[in-house]
């Protein structure tokens, strides 16, 4: 039985995300999705919020379950005893840096393997970076996050 271990912070999950688990999730026999902690401050939503948010977002992939996690990737791989960790590459600037990880990963844990997964052509710009500044400026993302983060998104701008 393939497991796999897809992780992100996901601040906040997007389409693409969401793409890319449908997709692997028919390739693994179970995937889990591993929610991290935000490494640098400032982070749109808690944890606990992105966590929910991704949980929500994928309703319905039976085969897929969602986890937090605050430290090393490589210690969460050994944790669930996972086969490989899925990435995803959007353009030849992710390579580089998704490289360099996936070898440290290998460092820590000699048994750590990444898949890189290309995402759907429609999302080869969604970066959830870009999401969060186009909400701050005011604009439509509702054709870029699911259902629920848009509603998140709409909560937060009422009590702020």
């Amino acid at each position: 039985m393939a497991k796999a271990l897809y992780p992100g912070t996901f601040d906040p999950i997007t389409n693409g995300h969401v793409d890319l688990i449908h997709r692997a999730s028919r390739l693994f026999d179970e995937l889990i999705i591993a929610v991290a902690a935000s490494k640098r401050k400032g982070a749109f939503f808690t944890l606990a919020e992105r966590t929910r948010l991704v949980r929500e977002s994928i309703k319905g992939v039976e085969n897929a379950r969602v986890v937090s996690f605050k430290g090393l990737l490589a210690d969460e791989f050994a944790t669930h005893k996972v086969d490989v960790v899925i990435r995803g590459l959007r353009a030849i600037s992710d390579f580089e840096f998704e490289l360099m990880m996936a070898l440290m990963n290998r460092k820590l844990n000699t048994r750590f393997e990444t898949v890189f997964l290309m995402p759907s052509e429609q999302y080869v710009y969604l970066h959830s970076s870009l999401v969060r500044e186009v909400v701050a400026l005011g604009g439509d993302v509702s054709h870029l996050v699911p259902k629920p983060v848009l509603a998140a998104f709409k909560a937060k701008r009422r009590t702020r």
